[in-house]
């Protein structure tokens, strides 16, 4: 029995209507840039396998700092305990950090870590005593499939049947440049009730809504009004963290910096799940109480599980290595030749690019995940490169270690695919 068939006969993929696509393609194995098929056919992985494997598939430097983890501590309860792998990482990542972000709270992955947000806000007004219970997010804008990060996003495509039971939510638009007024009067508007506890929001990208990008004053402005109103601002880096952007975090770019960021994806190199919450003191100090009730009451299993701070740690040390910064410039350089290039297609609406994402939008109007989309994932496939499309979307965010030539393949392809379709 093939590993198709077996995969059909228990498993649950995500994303995923099974009786429309009842095919997974088995991956054997991966190293680099490259996957590899149970044929030992080869793909590109356009897209770090969602944004995790930045420094590629199996990094030696990862592997060893695992392994050498995992003969000396595998798991320990992080309640009441604590361990080396973890304190290191805290030092690292610090260190790296916008200079307001002083406390990590750890969990599982980015849902977990926005959920973790989000409660944090919540319950910083309640432990000050605020009647605060309703947060704001860009429209458009996900963040994670638990209740709390459903609440907060706004593409109804994920959370269909559970919208009656969402935490109470105000949307705004994206600032774009032009739009900055208006989006700041609605939120003046918002916060004049007195009932806004938080503001939620992926810094200049939006990944899950087809790699939207947004105006960076208009959000430094949006910050700002909310400081000022005691609002407290939760930035989603679960996408953009760890130098997609051309910078450590997205909030680098962006003058006000957050109360509260959320980590996960490329933290562990793609090596392991954890997901981290950072916090400022401000924030940590309304948990800070005699009264035990004032405590966050928010755990899992495998919070700072030491063999992921290993691979977190090792990864940091990468980020900051000339080679990795070096591989980040030479992919923005390269983007934006190719950008140049592509937009004058007759097939291409517009173009986009920050850092190492680059997005294309196709003039042709397309379901999310309907046939058309599907047809350009086929082609890719065919031709050894993987990339996911976002409805009539095309988008690159390729790891660091990419080579020039395997750039120029997933470029070619893409414009092969305009002439397809």
């Amino acid at each position: 029995m093939s590993l198709q068939e077996r995969d059909k006969k228990h498993l649950w993929h995500p994303l995923t209507q099974h009786k429309l696509h009842p095919e997974a393609i088995p991956i054997a194995r991966a190293k680099g840039v490259l996957l590899y098929d149970e044929h030992d056919k080869s793909y590109i992985d356009g897209i770090a396998s969602w944004y995790t494997a930045m420094y590629g598939h199996c990094h030696a430097d990862i592997i060893a700092a695992v392994y050498k983890q995992m003969q000396q501590l595998d798991q320990v309860v992080f309640s009441g305990f604590t361990h080396e792998p973890a304190i290191d990482l805290s030092e690292a990542l610090i260190a790296i950090l916008p200079d307001n972000q002083q406390k990590l709270f750890f969990s599982d992955n980015g849902s977990t870590a926005t959920e973790i947000g989000i409660k944090m806000a919540l319950q910083y007004h309640h432990n000050l005593g605020n009647d605060r219970k309703v947060m704001i997010a860009f429209e458009n804008g996900f963040h994670g499939d638990t209740f709390g990060a459903m609440s907060a996003s706004g593409l109804s495509v994920y959370n269909g049947a559970f919208e009656d039971f969402f935490i109470d939510m105000k949307r705004i638009p994206v600032p774009d440049g032009k739009n900055n007024a208006d989006v700041v009067a609605l939120l003046k508007e918002y916060i004049a009730s007195g009932t806004i506890a938080g503001f939620i929001y992926e810094p200049l990208v939006q990944g899950a809504a087809a790699m939207q990008m947004h105006d960076t004053v208009g959000l430094s402005e949006i910050l700002k009004i909310c400081a000022e109103n005691k609002v407290i601002t939760i930035a989603d880096e679960v996408m953009t963290g760890f130098g997609k952007t051309g910078t450590y975090f997205a909030s680098d770019q962006v003058s006000i910096k957050p109360d509260i960021m959320c980590l996960s994806k490329a933290l562990t190199a793609g090596m392991l799940p954890m997901a981290i919450t950072s916090c400022s003191l401000q924030v940590y100090n309304a948990f800070y109480d005699d009264s035990i009730t004032k405590g966050l009451f928010h755990g899992h299993t495998y919070t700072a599980n030491p063999l992921a701070c290993a691979a977190a740690l090792a990864g940091i040390k990468l980020l900051k290595s000339v080679e990795i910064q070096e591989g980040i410039q030479r992919i923005i350089t390269a983007h934006r030749k190719f950008e140049k290039y592509i937009k004058q297609h007759s097939k291409v609406a517009t173009t986009r690019q920050l850092g190492v994402i680059f997005a294309l939008d196709l003039n042709i109007k397309m379901e999310r995940y309907g046939n058309l989309r599907d047809q350009l994932f086929t082609f890719f496939m065919q031709n050894g490169v993987f990339l996911r499309p976002l409805g009539n979307t095309i988008y690159i965010l390729p790891p660091y270690i990419i080579t020039q030539e395997q750039l120029d393949k997933v470029y070619s392809v893409i414009e092969e695919a305009l002439e397809m379709i």
